[in-house]
This record gives structure tokens, C-alpha cells and sequence, in this order.
């Protein structure tokens, strides 16, 4: 028996990174699952990719800023899968731009609204009556540890604790129908992105350091607490969204490596 047999999960930007990971995990766990991505090409590659692995997929288009993009994703997974029991908002990002707040462009800052906090709005307002028609539901909105903690990029950080609140008033408004509502605040991933950020930075690419050592330096730079990798934190999704944290609602786990904390373990010296 898998852990979300007979569910119906919905996840954003479930073409890379953590969102993959999770759909992956989740349609071994016995999950339907909708990839929700608005990259085709990636898309499509992960609904295969769950597909070949033996699980079930729909792939659907969509842009998470868009409150009609939202609702038709939403359609199209409950007229596929019939039901809906799982929402995952994953999506999100932050800007080159985003500076400090007396330089930042306006624009800057509502188009990080729009990525961070509409969107997983959007999927709830949208996705909530299907979870409670259903009886019950899981909703696992991923938030960011600098979400906890500040960060140097303010409308990130601002959008990311919003999150942290809004998950926690959904956490209290949906509990009378069984639903229950938790954000997940991962650190620095190993993700796509992540790496294709960092591809070109002379500490990653220094011919003078081995293999091992080159390894291990990028780790630190990128992940100077924990070296994550995306399905590290798909695992503690997997387990918001089964009934394995049926005594959780309401709260924030940060899958950082203790960084919100500030616990700082090196592997090794510089």
C-alpha cells in the first residue's frame, strides 16, 4: 500500500526541481498527479517520466499568476482524476532584480507577489472547494527559510513569509472540514536552477582544484549547512501530504539544514 493511494495531487512547477521530485515521489506513493508547469517542454518530460515510472499523470499549461490559468488547471486534473486531495504550491522564484527597498522597482516587487503569494492563493481559492467536497485534504504550501529569517532580497523574503501566515490562517479557517494546511521552507537546494546559476563562477570551475575538492567547495557555496538535494525535500512533502502528519496543521517545517536556526556545521576547513 502506498502512502496516497486513491489521491490526487496537484503541484506547480512540477516540471523541475522540488516539485518533480515530489510528483515523482508521490506517484510511487500511489498518487494521481497533475503537473502543473507553465515550461511545455518540461512538463510534458516529467508527465512521462511519472508515466514510465508506472504512475499516472496529467500535464496542464498553466501560468500561476493567472487566476483563469489557475481555474482551468484545476478543471481539467478534477475532469481527469475526479477528485482532488492534495495542493501543493511549489512554483515561485526571485528576481535578479529584487533589491533594496529604496531602489527596487515597483514592478519588481508585484510581479514577486504575483509568483509567490497570489499564486498559492490562486491554487487554494480554486482548489479548496474540491477538498472539501472530498471530506478531507492535505494542502502543502513550500515557503522558502529565508522566509524565517530575512534575507537581502526583500520582496522574496516579504512573499515567502506571507506564505508562513497565510498557510497558518488556512491551517484554522479549513480544520472544521478535515483539511489540513503546513508550509515547507526548504534551504539551498540542488536543484536545475541552482546549478545553472553557479555553472560559470570561477570558485566552481577552478581547474587548479581535484574533482573531490572542486565537489566539495561547491557545496559550501551553495549549501553551506546542508548539500540538499530536491528529493531530500520531496520526502518531507510526501509526508505533509499523507496521513503519516495527521497531528500537523498550521506549522512551518524548515527542511534547511538547521541555516534559519543558525547552526553552522562545516564538512571541512577551507
Amino acid at each position: 500500500m502506498g502512502k496516497l493511494d486513491n489521491k490526487v495531487a496537484f503541484i506547480t512547477g512540477a516540471g523541475a526541481g522540488i516539485a518533480k521530485a515530489s510528483a515523482l515521489l508521490f506517484a510511487k506513493e500511489g498518487a494521481r498527479v497533475a503537473i502543473v508547469e507553465i515550461d511545455a517542454e518540461a512538463g510534458r518530460a516529467a508527465e512521462r517520466q511519472v508515466r514510465e515510472a508506472g504512475g499516472e499523470a496529467l500535464f496542464v499549461e498553466t501560468d500561476v499568476t493567472q487566476d483563469d490559468s489557475v481555474e482551468r488547471a484545476v478543471d481539467a486534473t478534477v475532469a481527469k482524476f475526479g477528485r482532488l486531495d492534495v495542493l501543493m504550491s511549489c512554483a515561485g522564484g526571485s528576481l535578479q532584480e529584487d533589491a533594496p527597498v529604496h531602489e527596487m522597482d515597483l514592478d519588481v516587487w508585484r510581479r514577486t507577489i504575483a509568483l509567490n503569494l497570489l499564486h498559492p492563493f490562486l491554487v487554494c481559492r480554486h482548489g479548496i472547494p474540491h477538498l472539501i467536497k472530498g471530506g478531507s485534504g492535505a494542502i502543502v504550501n513550500v515557503t522558502s527559510h529565508l522566509g524565517l529569517m530575512g534575507s537581502q532580497k526583500p520582496a522574496y523574503s516579504a512573499t515567502k513569509g506571507g506564505i508562513i501566515s497565510f498557510t497558518k490562517t488556512l491551517a484554522a479557517q479549513y480544520a472544521q472540514y478535515g483539511i489540513r494546511a503546513n508550509a515547507l521552507a526548504p534551504g539551498s537546494v540542488r536543484t536545475e536552477r541552482q546549478i545553472k546559476r553557479y555553472e560559470n563562477k570561477e570558485w566552481m570551475l577552478a581547474e587548479s582544484l581535484s574533482p573531490a575538492a572542486r565537489e566539495r567547495k561547491v557545496a559550501r557555496k551553495l549549501y553551506p549547512f546542508s548539500a540538499g538535494e530536491p528529493q531530500h525535500v520531496a520526502t518531507i512533502a510526501l509526508f505533509l501530504a499523507c496521513d503519516d502528519s495527521r497531528m500537523l496543521t498550521g506549522t512551518t517545517i524548515a527542511a534547511d539544514g538547521g541555516r534559519s536556526s543558525y547552526l553552522r556545521v562545516y564538512a571541512e576547513p577551507e
